[in-house]
Order: C-alpha cells, then sequence, then structure tokens
C-alpha cells in the first residue's frame, strides 16, 4: 500500500518564524473611532509557536465522558517527542484576567483589520460575506468591535443598522418576560393569585381584620400536588436541574475574577449566567441543561458584558441569552442523548472528524485508529461539546471562536439554517484535525496511554498557527 505523503505546506517556513508575545484579551474598549477606508489586507502569516500561562483545569464532563488521565511528561531533550511544526514553546508572560489591559500590544496588522471592521460596521446595510471575510482572520482585540460582530454573525442583529434598535427593543423586552414567567418562584405565584381573589369593599376587609383568612387552595396550587399542570410539582422538577446549574456556575473560571469570587462583579455576573441557562432550560423541555453548557456560554457573556457602549453593557444578559440560544441551535444534537447514534449526534460528528484526519493524513490516522486503537471519541467528546474552550486558555478560545463564527463560506446572515450550522461544524472540525496535525510526530511516537494523556490536556500551542492549517483543511485532501 502507496502511503499519502504529507503535505507539502506542513513544511513551510511559516513553522520557524519570529516568535511572538499574544496580547491578553481586553476587558474595557476604547469607543468606536470614525472610520476610513483602508487598503484591504493579504491573510498574515502564523507567527511561531508560544505558550500560554496557564490550563484551565478539565469541567465537569457532562452525560457518561470519563475523567481525564493523569499529565504525560515529556521528555524535552528527545526528538521524538517534538513536532517540527512547532517549536520551543513560550510561556507568555500576559495573565488571562477580566482587569488587565494593554493597549501598547496591538501591532500594525491589527490596527489595520480594526479600521477594515469599523469601516464595514459603519455602513447602512453591511455585507455580511465581506464581515465574514475580515472577521475569519481575527477580531483585534479592542474598541468592543467583536461584541457588535459576534452579535451580526449569529444573526441576533439585521445587516440593515436602521433596524438595531427596534430589534434589540424587541428581544430585551421579550427576555424581561420571560424571566418573569419562568424565574418565579411557586410562593410569588400564589401570593399573586391571592392578590386578585382579596375582598371587594372597605367594609368587607374591616370586618374580617382579626379573623385568620382562609384561601382557598386549587388542587394544581397545592405544594403536594403532582398535577402536571401544578405549579409546585414543576417546582420541584426543576429543582434538580436549578441546582447543577448553581453548582455549574460557580465553578465557571475560576481563575477570572470576572467569573469567580465574592466580588459584587462575580456575584452579579454569576446571576446573570445563572438566570440565563435557567431560562433556557424551561424553554428547551427536550433538551434542558446539560453540564457543560455554562462553558459555552461564558465566552458569549464575557464578551458582550465588556462592550464599551453603556448600554450595551446593561442589556449583556438578555443580548447573550438569544445569542447562546442561537449558537446552540447549531450543535444542540450533541447534547441530546437519545440522538447520540443518529446522523445528527455526537457520534456521526465524532466519525466525520476521523474521515477527515484520514483524508489529509492518513499515516497519523492509521497509527491512531488502527495500530493504537485511540478512537475520536476517547478525546475529541469534550473539544466538540464545548466548543474547544477547555482546550486552551480563555484568551486563544475567543480568537479561535472569531474563525468558528465567520466562516467566509457561510450563507447571508438573512439565510441561517441548517446550512450555516453544517459549516460552522465543519470550521470546528478542522480545528479539531488540525489539533491533532500539529502534534503529530508525538503521536507517531507515542502508545495508546501516551497519546490519551496528551490529547485529554493539549499542549500550550499558537492559535494563529492552529487556524492557519485550519484553513489549509479546507482544500483539496492530501495525496
Amino acid at each position: 500500500m502507496v502511503k499519502k505523503k504529507v503535505p507539502d505546506w506542513l513544511n513551510s517556513s511559516v513553522w520557524s518564524s519570529t516568535t511572538t508575545t499574544s496580547s491578553s484579551y481586553t476587558d474595557h474598549f476604547d469607543h468606536y473611532p470614525s472610520t476610513s477606508a483602508s487598503p484591504q489586507i493579504n491573510p498574515p502569516l502564523p507567527p511561531a509557536a508560544t505558550g500560554d500561562e496557564q490550563q484551565h483545569p478539565p469541567p465537569r464532563h457532562h452525560r457518561n465522558y470519563h475523567p481525564q488521565k493523569p499529565d504525560i511528561k515529556e521528555d524535552k531533550h528527545s526528538k521524538s517527542s517534538i513536532v517540527n511544526d512547532i517549536s520551543n514553546y513560550s510561556i507568555s508572560n500576559n495573565k488571562i484576567d477580566n482587569r488587565i489591559v494593554d493597549y501598547n500590544e496591538n501591532t500594525a496588522e491589527d490596527i489595520s483589520k480594526q479600521a477594515l471592521l469599523l469601516t464595514e460596521l459603519s455602513r447602512k446595510v453591511i455585507n455580511m460575506g465581506e464581515l465574514r471575510r475580515i472577521a475569519s482572520q481575527g477580531i483585534p482585540d479592542g474598541a468592543g468591535i467583536r461584541s457588535t460582530v459576534w452579535k451580526l454573525l449569529l444573526g441576533y442583529l439585521p445587516p440593515d443598522r436602521s433596524l438595531w434598535s427596534s430589534e434589540l427593543a424587541k428581544k430585551r423586552s421579550q427576555y424581561k418576560r420571560f424571566k418573569e414567567e419562568l424565574l418565579m418562584n411557586p410562593s410569588e405565584i400564589t401570593r399573586r393569585l391571592e392578590k386578585t381573589t382579596g375582598f371587594d369593599n372597605d367594609d368587607a376587609k374591616s370586618e374580617s381584620r382579626y379573623v385568620l383568612s382562609r384561601s382557598k387552595i386549587t388542587h394544581g396550587e397545592h405544594p403536594l400536588s403532582l398535577g402536571k399542570s401544578s405549579i409546585w410539582n414543576k417546582f420541584f422538577q426543576d429543582s434538580e436541574i436549578i441546582e447543577q446549574i448553581d453548582r455549574d456556575v460557580k465553578r465557571t473560571h475560576p481563575g477570572m475574577h470576572f467569573f469567580s469570587g465574592d466580588s459584587s462583579l462575580a456575584k452579579s455576573n454569576q446571576e446573570a449566567l445563572r438566570n440565563i441557562l435557567i431560562v433556557f432550560a424551561k424553554l428547551n423541555p427536550g433538551i434542558r441543561y446539560v453540564q457543560g453548557m455554562n462553558e459555552i456560554l461564558a465566552p458569549l457573556f464575557y464578551v458582550f458584558k465588556n462592550d464599551p457602549d453603556e448600554e450595551m453593557e446593561a442589556c449583556a444578559e438578555a443580548d447573550t441569552f438569544f445569542c447562546f440560544a442561537e449558537l446552540l441551535s447549531g450543535f444542540r444534537d450533541h447534547f441530546c442523548q437519545q440522538l447520540d447514534n443518529s446522523v445528527v449526534g455526537i457520534r456521526s460528528t465524532l466519525t466525520r472528524l476521523s474521515q477527515l484526519l484520514k483524508e489529509h493524513d492518513e499515516e497519523l490516522w492509521r497509527h491512531l485508529e488502527v495500530t493504537t486503537k485511540v478512537n475520536p471519541q476517547f478525546y475529541a467528546f469534550r473539544w466538540i461539546t464545548l466548543l474547544l474552550t477547555q482546550e486552551f486558555n480563555f484568551a486563544d478560545s475567543i480568537h479561535i471562536w472569531d474563525t468558528l463564527l465567520s466562516d467566509p463560506e457561510g450563507p447571508q446572515v438573512n439565510f441561517i439554517s441548517s446550512l450555516f450550522i453544517s459549516l460552522n461544524v465543519e470550521t470546528l472540525l478542522r480545528v479539531c484535525c488540525a489539533m491533532l496535525i500539529l502534534v503529530r510526530r508525538r503521536l507517531l511516537a507515542g502508545d495508546f496511554t501516551s497519546i490519551l494523556k496528551l490529547l485529554q490536556k493539549y499542549p500550550p500551542a499558537n492559535i494563529s498557527h492552529l487556524l492557519y492549517v485550519a484553513n489549509k483543511l479546507r482544500g483539496q485532501p492530501s495525496h
């Protein structure tokens, strides 16, 4: 059998370019500056690999996913354990926190991208195809651009800017009603019902002032009722899910003051995450809440809450809810256990990842799945279901999402459909496949145990490299 050779671009000089340090994701941005037309720029070559300061702890896996194995101990002097594609990881001094900002690290390339995006966002009717093309190369940190671009890419904002004000007002009002109807304690509902059945005149109220009244309680209002229409029965059924949401929200990114701690900021943000997840669970009884959804919600809320526009910041919870629902609509079948073995379930998606790897690197595929029996479900289940939020630091995850949300080959936003969803899944799978290719030499040198340890705690990687390789996989497979 003739093995497929590794494509030439994997040995490109790109891999030995000068090391650069990526900037921290900023919390507060400048207001949009005045825009002017800027020359088009070509996609940049990625810099050499850099590391990140910390790896986030693994999440509590939902459903039947198995815990991670212990960390692998690499021999730094062993050539067989080093990938030529990525050399000499360096440790960045940048901390991923919600209050660290450094505007001086913006490169000329970032400034140019920012100008291009601001020019596009200033149009009366935004060209979504052009916006995707620019955003797919990465959205620069700062100026609050990412918040607006993500809302457009997820279909929350229409391309016509004249409709933004009315659409936002309508959606935010709708979310307010959801909260009023779905987050109310049954005791509060009963109290309101009692108000409507009060005495009609002051004389009756006066006569009964010293008599303990006995309100009529219907069967559906009784706390011990098991009826389907009983508000108390529904409340007790929801309590288990709400307790799970509370636990997960408190564990969301424990190393970030934005999400964790006893500060008023952290408590307020935790309450917003909790509200969104509970409302979503009650509006989607077929899925409810599954562990891990909090990890997908966190990047959206973080980006929207740090919008420099005061109105946008104040309404971040409502905006995040609708964008979260839209985003999850593309991947919700991965959270539905009944669909695991269907053509839209997680097993089918894992099979597509296996096929993609075989098309582009059959030698690596054969070693993983034939020789060592390391199948994708052992490592890629979490990659896919949590949209890579647990494999990289928070700032890098944000930049990966820029690419996941802005596939330049996607349809216009007003045609968001299963096609849009499919293209985003394919983009995710290309990134996952690129993750395997970037550590191929270590994988080819490893056995079942060492491979699993490596992939279940993916090593620090330069995101520019990763997305560059993922984009290369968009083309024809190598032969």
